[in-house]
């Protein structure tokens, strides 16, 4: 293969990459030590919605440019597209024969939408335990409306690119499925059942990849990355408050989870990141790690709140110190997204109760609903709790992620 049409192929990897949920870092020591194989001196500069690739020293054409937006989420494709540099790399592939590979793996199907459904409304009653769901009508009214928004999802995901449309739309049928409830008198006062099929919804990965970009310096792509998270975490609580309110329900500022016996949370995260890993296109073979990680992370944050004494923050930080240690090693090792996998392993700590009462909140007191003043310090205090939540899992994530790959080299050798 000529020189053009192997950078050609470079390009297509990395695009497979940077659309599949892998950080920027592992996108770019990927592509630049593809190019080395061969004897080019390649330069990958990502940018949201683009990447640019350079080659140093070319007399002809100097960059190849690929139109490529990081919202996807596909850890298989992650994974074979990996495999398929590492036998190029072996001399155990031809150029021809990778790039025929590469465009079929970008043209892969998830998960199928069986699997995808079940694992959305096994991953809402997950979460719903930890909170306290109190009857078993309402785990079955949240798998059902999860199961609903996962095929709804896939659905508009073929009639429409816009990445808020989905999000909106599932979050408004958890409302009104949660509303429903809530008339049927079967939902507790925390309305778990609109709820928990929202906080599946959250786009943690797209978080953490966005505050990686900004601690290397990727300005641009990490407030591009964060923002595109915001709009999908506004989508969500938009769509859900929506959806209470046609029916004339709202969302308690004010209303608190119940405790759960340790083994019920233990198991519940478990079963959550599973569910999030499916999610992600996980293969089968890899779901002990996130699963495992989660359980171990989700009981040292219940004893240490219990047993110890410590805040919900400080609880999640020291459950994501954890995660962050044990699973930057293996993903370094597997070439799987970090923020993927990490984000499985702690989603049953996400705040995201918090930042939908707090958005409740909000909008009672804008609409000056009678004891709208009331709320005010629960609306206060569940937004400091979310704020401080996400912080903390993102510094508890990214520090041991960022001082191992410092001791050991972004590419994974030392």
């Amino acid at each position: 293969m000529a020189p053009d049409g192997f950078v050609g192929l470079v390009l297509e990897f990395a695009r497979v990459l940077f659309c599949s949920g892998q950080s920027t870092n592992q996108v770019v020591d990927a592509a630049e030590r593809m190019g080395r194989s061969v004897g080019l001196n390649l330069q990958l500069r990502p940018r949201w919605g683009e990447l640019h690739l350079y080659v140093a020293g070319s007399d002809q054409r100097s960059s190849l440019n690929v139109t490529a937006v990081p919202a996807g989420l596909d850890m298989n494709r992650v994974i074979s597209a990996t495999h398929v540099a590492y036998e190029l790399g072996l001399k155990r592939m031809t150029p021809a024969a990778a790039r025929e590979a590469i465009e079929a793996i970008s043209h892969s199907v998830p998960s199928p939408i069986w699997l995808f459904a079940l694992a959305a409304g096994a991953a809402a009653v997950s979460l719903s335990v930890i909170y306290g769901v109190q009857h078993f009508l309402e785990t079955v009214m949240i798998f059902a409306s999860a199961a609903m928004g996962a095929v709804m999802r896939r659905w508009l995901a073929r009639k429409s690119t816009n990445a808020l449309v989905q999000p909106f739309c599932a979050a408004l049928l958890a409302g009104a499925i949660g509303a429903l409830a809530v008339k049927l008198d079967l939902s507790a006062s925390l309305r778990l059942v609109a709820i928990s099929p929202c906080m599946v919804l959250v786009p943690g990965p797209h978080i953490l990849n966005g505050a990686f970009d900004l601690i290397d310096n990727r300005i641009h792509l990490g407030a591009a990355r964060l923002l595109f998270a915001a709009m999908i975490v506004l989508a969500i609580a938009a769509g859900l408050l929506l959806g209470l309110a046609i029916p004339g329900v709202s969302l308690p500022v004010e209303a608190r989870g119940y405790e759960v016996p340790l083994w019920h949370d233990v198991i519940a995260a478990g079963v959550a990141a599973a569910g999030f890993s499916i999610f992600f296109s996980t293969p089968a073979r890899l779901l002990v790690f996130p699963v495992a990680a989660g359980m171990i992370a989700h009981a040292l944050r219940t004893f240490g709140i219990t047993a110890l004494g410590l805040d919900v923050p400080t609880g999640a930080l020291v459950a994501c110190a954890f995660v962050g240690l044990v699973l930057t090693p293996l993903t370094r090792r597997q070439h799987l997204p970090f923020a993927s996998v990490a984000f499985a392993s702690v989603v049953s700590l996400m705040p995201g109760i918090y930042f939908f009462r707090m958005a409740s909140g909000l909008v009672q007191i804008a609409h000056g609903a009678p004891g709208a003043s009331l709320v005010v310090p629960e609306t206060i205090g569940d937004a400091v709790t979310a704020f401080m939540v996400m912080m903390a899992m993102t510094v508890g994530l990214i520090v041991p992620k960022a001082v191992i790959d410092h001791l050991l080299g972004r590419d994974g050798e030392v």
